[in-house]
């Protein structure tokens, strides 16, 4: 559980960083609440639908040498924002090659954080069971 927390404030860090350096990506609330809950829509809809779509489309994920998973991330991004937009705190995308880079800077720092958080729980001592 305390996993799902920390990849939630990553993913509401690394949203924002991506809206804030790409231009044609502007929120419509900039409250920070909104913010996590706009993590925890990202977070979910990657948990629930990323896995279906990329068995679905592994042929072409295979044939791509996996650059598809991009256009994959894009379409996250796009409903992250379409889902967000209904409790009021989506995301306005002005065009495909915006969500493109602001989903790219996403997965990017996703990554980088999940692996230094890795490797911090690797280097972590572990409890003496008695």
């Amino acid at each position: 559980m305390e996993n799902f927390f920390i990849r939630t404030i990553i993913n509401g860090f690394a949203l924002y960083a991506a809206v804030y350096l790409v231009p044609g990506v502007i929120p419509q609330d900039p409250n920070p609440i909104a913010w996590v809950w706009l993590a925890l829509i990202f977070g979910l809809v990657n948990a629930l639908l990323k896995p279906f779509l990329k068995l679905l489309t592994c042929g072409l994920i295979f044939l791509t040498l996996g650059l598809f998973t991009l256009l994959i991330n894009t379409g996250m991004f796009y409903l992250t924002s379409w889902i967000g937009s209904f409790f009021g705190m989506g995301l306005q995308i002005d065009n495909f090659l915006s969500a493109f880079v602001a989903a790219l800077i996403v997965s990017v720092i996703s990554y980088l954080a999940s692996m230094v958080i890795k490797d911090e729980t690797k280097h972590k001592p572990r409890r003496k069971e008695d």
